[in-house]
């Protein structure tokens, strides 16, 4: 194992893959067979193609926590996907992990999420409950396999099997069968099996976790729904502040804050190197394969889970479910409720590649879910005339 990692302490810059990581010259391909190309390897290539997305571009307009209208420096989808890909990328290198697979998920994994985050979705799901039903996770996947449009031998960015399984995190019974019917043995196949993804895929799925919990904090702070006085009653953040305010007893403000989610960042991501090495260690896994018949080995040991679980919680009830969020939300799905009805009325308001396909409720969703908040809002305006959402706290 030292042949791969050289200890917590150096985190190792190492570029050589462990056993346990998935090669690029070991990928199950792509769908639609392609000459490689001459520079660039498989997931490397798919990390390109994803950053030249039209869907990934319009993350920067997508809701985080607080709309986009809120605030120039609240984080935004986009903000959040580059952090989660940081984060991925730090504990790849130190498990000798393919980080650009990692990267490739990480960067692709909220591409399918609406305006409005959390809210939007939800909204939509219930529009689409005689329909399929709506998931972002299986969205992110469609966006990538189908909707964008770019290359003129396939629809979708033709990514490889290894980024577009860690993309589906989440799938549910019905959408597995679907997949089933369409990819015999395809990305669909794990949930039937009850097997694990790859590392890279795990690994993109809790810095997921560990970007929004940390940066959920900071945007709480700023935008002055959270206090300090309260978020200090979390174990884990009050743990580091204190380490802070021992080291530099003068700090205040936005520094102490800054510092304290710095030093709690690091110190979770440790914590997964350390814990998961001791798994890895543990369990000698040969290959890949190994690691998806196996239980999931990437992750914080148990005392870092609970303490993690115990932010998640305060977030939850502190900053997610605090009644001006809630407020906003409920105004931001009416906007979702109203542009789907009307979409569905009347198909001819929507561009031609959605208002001409057969499929007219997954067609109205597609349009919907690719839209910004900004956008959204102002078709809202345009349609009905009125205007349910207003900016700022």
């Amino acid at each position: 194992m030292a042949v791969y990692i050289r200890g917590i302490e150096g985190l190792a810059d190492n570029a050589q893959h462990a056993p346990w990581a998935c090669h690029p010259l070991q990928s199950r391909g792509r769908r639609q067979p392609e000459e490689d190309a001459q520079t660039r390897g498989m997931f490397q290539r798919d990390r390109d193609r994803i950053v030249h997305s039209s869907a990934f571009r319009r993350l920067v307009y997508k809701t985080q926590v607080f709309l986009n209208h809120e605030g120039d420096l609240f984080r935004t989808r986009l903000t959040h996907t580059l952090e989660v890909a940081q984060i991925g990328r730090s504990i790849a290198r130190a498990l000798a992990l393919d980080e650009d697979l990692v990267e490739a998920i990480a960067l692709a994994h909220d591409l399918g999420h609406t305006p409005f985050g959390h809210a939007g979705q939800d909204a939509l799901n219930a529009c689409m409950q005689n329909d399929g039903g709506f998931e972002h996770n299986m969205q992110s996947l469609r966006v990538v396999d189908t909707l964008e449009q770019r290359y003129p031998g396939f629809d979708g960015l033709n990514l490889c099997f290894e980024t577009r399984e860690g993309i589906l995190k989440h799938c549910s019974h019905r959408n597995v069968q679907y997949l089933q019917e369409r990819e015999p043995d395809g990305i669909g196949l794990r949930f039937l099996l009850r097997q694990q993804p790859s590392l890279e895929a795990q690994l993109a799925n809790l810095a997921d976790e560990i970007a929004y919990n940390a940066h959920d904090v900071d945007d709480g702070l700023r935008s002055g729904l959270l206090q300090w006085e309260d978020v200090l009653q979390v174990p884990l953040v009050a743990e580091y502040h204190a380490q802070v305010r021992a080291e530099w007893p003068s700090l205040q403000g936005r520094r102490l804050w800054y510092e304290t989610i710095r030093r709690m960042l690091s110190a979770q991501i440790l914590n997964v190197v350390s814990a998961t090495l001791q798994r890895l260690q543990a369990l000698q896994p040969a290959n890949v394969e190994v690691i998806r018949r196996s239980p999931p080995l990437l992750g914080f040991d148990d005392a870092m889970r609970d303490r993690s679980q115990v932010l998640k919680r305060f977030l939850m009830r502190a900053l997610y479910r605090h009644p001006q969020v809630v407020q906003n939300m409920e105004q931001a799905q009416q906007v979702i409720c109203d542009l789907f009805a009307h979409y569905s009325q009347q198909p001819q308001s929507m561009p031609p590649e959605f208002a001409e396909r057969t499929d007219k409720a997954r067609a109205v969703a597609d349009y919907i879910a690719g839209m910004t908040d900004r956008f959204a809002l102002r078709e809202h305006v345009l349609l009905t005339g009125r205007q349910v959402l207003h900016a700022g706290f």
